[in-house]
């Protein structure tokens, strides 16, 4: 079998051996996939090759007709800890389960509802949400177009990349330039998989982005935080000074390979390890770190210890406080047990929006 278990399970996606095809199937399934991969070795980060079209359609502004395609910009890349049976290794599954009564049920006897007061549902037919599905028009409608620099970071959810199609890579050309020239960019609805979605069509390099948005319900105001006020009212001259030359010192060229996420980097060698030494049935978490914490009372000696080389130099250090583990066999035994196990009704019911 090409699935082998340690920590966590050493799957197709990831996969710490370079430039070599990785099989992978359970039991039941035939044939096996074969999937094209590309790492680094003993980092446990894979990029997967080439890049398909997952949408099809046109951009549309007046009487501009684009033809495009969707591509994925990002992939998200945990660790994928499988639930096993400790006592057989076998894998753990899903039921679903009436929380009532306790029993499985069939999915045939499980309707939607929605919660409109406590403990309070209405039931929506399958036929009811298919009739108020967004139609699919295949097209990204620009309605408006704002500064680049009005969209707040917060709205941004998800992105895609925009390729011309159909000999349409002039006209392409002409949008992106047009944007970048303007400092503008798109803002438009689109229906993907039968779900309407707010985006902005932003020029990045050669390409166009569609970044999906939040609708504007869905971003909380700041109302209910206790802000400074905007201003320099409480910031003297001189920190404010020390604040940018620090600013500047620090500052640098973006280089996303310079970042990644520790936490997966080091699991994924210990699974390597544990791999390579046959140890295949151990379910092991990583220690906690103790956490470092401080009270900063005076801002321009602090501004000073950093323009200085950092607060180890300083004669006062910070307090440290030592935060134990958490409990890891009960907790994750009780997480298993509220997580694994699915509401009568499938998915569970949710608050309108």
């Amino acid at each position: 079998m090409a699935k082998r278990y340690a920590t966590g399970c050493i799957s197709p996606t990831q996969s710490h051996l370079p430039r070599r095809y990785v099989v992978a199937y359970r039991k039941g399934t035939k044939p096996p996939c074969k999937l094209r991969l590309i790492g680094f070795p003993g980092t446990g980060v894979v990029m997967a090759t080439g890049s398909r079209t997952i949408w099809k359609g046109a951009i549309t502004f007046g009487l501009v007709h684009i033809p495009v395609g969707l591509h994925t910009a990002a992939t998200s890349e945990g660790v994928d800890f499988d639930w096993l049976d400790k006592r057989t290794m076998d894998p753990v599954g899903y039921k679903r389960v009436n929380k009532r009564t306790g029993r499985e049920i069939d999915k045939d006897n499980i309707v939607k509802g929605v919660e409109y007061e406590e403990g309070k549902y209405v039931i929506v037919s399958p036929e009811e949400i298919e009739a108020v599905f967004p139609k699919t028009t295949q097209t990204i409608e620009i309605v408006r177009f704002i500064d680049a620099a009005e969209m707040p970071f917060v709205f941004l959810e998800r992105p895609y990349y925009v390729a011309p199609i159909d000999k349409s890579a002039k006209v392409y050309s002409l949008l992106r330039e047009t944007l970048l020239a303007t400092g503008k960019i798109g803002l438009a609805k689109v229906v993907i998989a039968t779900k309407q979605h707010l985006a902005a069509l932003v020029p990045s390099g050669p390409a166009l982005v569609l970044n999906l948005l939040r609708w504007g319900d869905e971003v909380k105001t700041l109302d209910s935080l206790e802000l400074p006020p905007k201003g320099r009212k409480n910031v003297s001259d001189a920190e404010l000074k020390m604040a940018k030359q620090l600013v500047k010192e620090m500052s640098g060229a973006w280089k996303p390979e310079d970042f990644k996420d520790e936490f997966r980097h080091q699991v994924m060698k210990l699974v390597e390890k544990k791999a390579k030494a046959g140890k295949t049935e151990t379910v092991m978490e990583p220690e906690e770190q103790p956490l470092e914490t401080g009270e900063v009372i005076d801002l321009t000696a602090l501004l000073q210890r950093s323009l200085k080389g950092g607060s180890s130099k300083s004669k006062s250090p910070a307090k440290k406080a030592t935060v134990k583990p958490a409990s890891k066999s009960k907790a994750a035994a009780k997480k298993a047990t509220a997580t694994k196990t699915k509401s009568a009704s499938s998915p569970p019911a949710r608050k309108a929006a």
